[in-house]
C-alpha cells in the first residue's frame, strides 16, 4: 500500500501534453527546454503511453494522443492549433527562445519588452503547443500596467 497518496515530485498541476509523436517530442524538449526524462511507458506499435519529463524543476506528462480512447485523439495538430500557453520564466529570454528555435520551434513572437516588466518571446513546438519564455527585467505597478494597457486599446 501506498504510503502518501501524492507522489513526491507530483504536486500541484502537472501539464499533460496530448500529442502525435511522443516520443520525438521528449527529444525535442530535451533539445529546447533542456528536458530531463523521467519515465517512458512504450505501447505495442511504437507509440508512448505516458511519459514524464522535467523542464526547470517542474513535472511534464506527455502522450501519444490515440483516436481510440475517450477524450483523446485530440492532438493540437488535429485541432488546428491549441488555445493553452505554457509559460516559463528563464534566465535569458533571447537565449531561450534562440535554443527553442535552433531545435525546431516555429517563431511565432520574437524576444521583446513588455509593458508588465518582462522580456518575453513565444515559439510553437513542432507538436503544436505554444511554449512562452519570460525575463523578468523590472517590476511595475499595476496602475502603470492599467495604463499601458488602456493606452494600447485594451479594456
Amino acid at each position: 500500500m501506498a504510503t502518501n497518496p501524492i507522489p513526491e515530485g507530483a504536486e500541484g498541476l502537472i501539464p499533460y501534453l496530448l500529442l502525435d509523436g511522443a516520443a520525438d517530442a521528449i527529444d525535442f524538449y530535451a533539445k529546447a527546454f533542456d528536458a530531463t526524462e523521467l519515465f517512458r511507458m512504450p505501447m505495442p506499435g511504437g507509440l508512448i503511453g505516458h511519459a514524464e519529463i522535467e523542464i526547470d524543476g517542474n513535472r511534464i506528462f506527455l502522450a501519444d494522443a490515440p483516436e481510440d480512447m475517450p477524450g483523446s485523439g485530440r492532438s493540437p495538430k488535429k485541432l488546428g492549433g491549441s488555445s493553452v500557453l505554457i509559460h516559463r520564466y528563464v534566465i535569458d529570454c533571447d537565449a531561450a527562445f534562440d535554443q527553442a528555435v535552433a531545435a525546431g520551434a516555429t517563431p511565432v513572437r520574437p524576444p521583446e519588452d513588455q509593458f508588465y516588466g518582462d522580456r518575453a518571446a513565444l515559439v510553437e513546438d513542432p507538436f503544436g503547443h505554444l511554449w512562452s519564455m519570460h525575463t523578468h527585467i523590472r517590476d511595475v505597478p499595476p496602475e502603470e500596467m492599467q495604463a499601458a494597457m488602456e493606452a494600447m486599446g485594451g479594456d
